[in-house]
This record gives structure tokens, C-alpha cells and sequence, in this order.
């Protein structure tokens, strides 16, 4: 494209339908919404759950380790521990192999609730993906895990 001191209008409508970022963060808008609804009875929202999900491991992971997993810096994260944390349902302690580090590790409340959003979950999963009749969301994931 060459430059231009004015955008005609005409290039709106072409970027709209073309723009892969719009388009991800409209979908991403609208799934989230719909695992929203599902999770709300629990009082999770998708990004919680998502968040409780990655600290589900044999060893509590390192603050570090969850903010890659969610591709979410550490400062968000520190956010979003924090609602969770007040509920009781993950605990922060010091690595003790590394006084810097936290590692994280979901409460004996938080895996009982995980354990009861997960059919909540998988209800919202069904959803989205009969709503892609005819699309192959194993493609999708791979085209989105490419993207991140």
C-alpha cells in the first residue's frame, strides 16, 4: 500500500473484512461470553478458570511458568491470582529452591470447584463447536496455537 496523507473511506470495509485481529478478537469476545454464561453459576469466569486449570499439576508451577502457559504477563497475573486467592481457592508460597520465585497451587476448595466447573466447561466446548458446523476446530486450534 503506498502512502496516503487521507484514508479514502473505501479502504474501511476492505480492512474490516480482512483484518485477522479484528476477526480473532471478535470471536474471542463471543466464546469467551458463552463459557462466561456456563461458569457463572460457580462464580468463575473463563479467564479463572483457564488460570486454575494451568496451576492443575502434580507440582505447583512457578508464576512464571503459568504466566507463559496463558501468554499473560506477570503483572496481570498477579491480578488475576489475587480474586482467586481471597476466595481461598489457590495458596502462593515461596519456591524454596529459589527465595525469588512463587509457586502457585490450587487449595483443596479450588480443585473441588474446578472439579465442578469442568462438566460446565465442557458444555460451553460442545457448544462452540457445533456452532463451527462443517469447520474442523482441530484446524482451528492449530491455526490459533500457530498465531500465538
Amino acid at each position: 500500500m503506498s502512502k496516503l496523507d487521507e484514508l479514502p473511506f473505501a479502504v474501511t470495509p476492505l480492512v474490516r473484512d480482512a483484518c485477522l485481529c479484528l476477526h480473532v478478537q471478535r470471536a474471542a469476545r463471543a466464546v469467551a461470553r458463552r463459557y462466561d454464561e456456563v461458569l457463572r453459576p460457580l462464580g468463575l469466569t473463563n479467564g479463572q478458570f483457564s488460570l486454575m486449570m494451568s496451576l492443575n499439576r502434580p507440582e505447583p508451577p512457578t508464576m512464571g511458568q503459568v504466566s507463559a502457559v496463558l501468554a499473560m504477563d506477570r503483572t496481570t497475573l498477579t491480578a488475576n491470582l489475587k480474586p482467586l486467592a481471597r476466595r481461598g481457592l489457590l495458596a502462593v508460597a515461596v519456591d524454596k529452591a529459589d527465595r525469588r520465585s512463587r509457586r502457585l497451587r490450587l487449595t483443596p476448595a479450588g480443585r473441588k470447584l474446578l472439579a465442578a466447573a469442568l462438566p460446565l466447561w465442557d458444555e460451553a466446548q460442545r457448544a462452540n463447536e457445533l456452532l463451527m458446523d462443517g469447520s474442523d476446530p482441530e484446524r482451528l486450534r492449530a491455526d490459533l496455537r500457530a498465531l500465538s
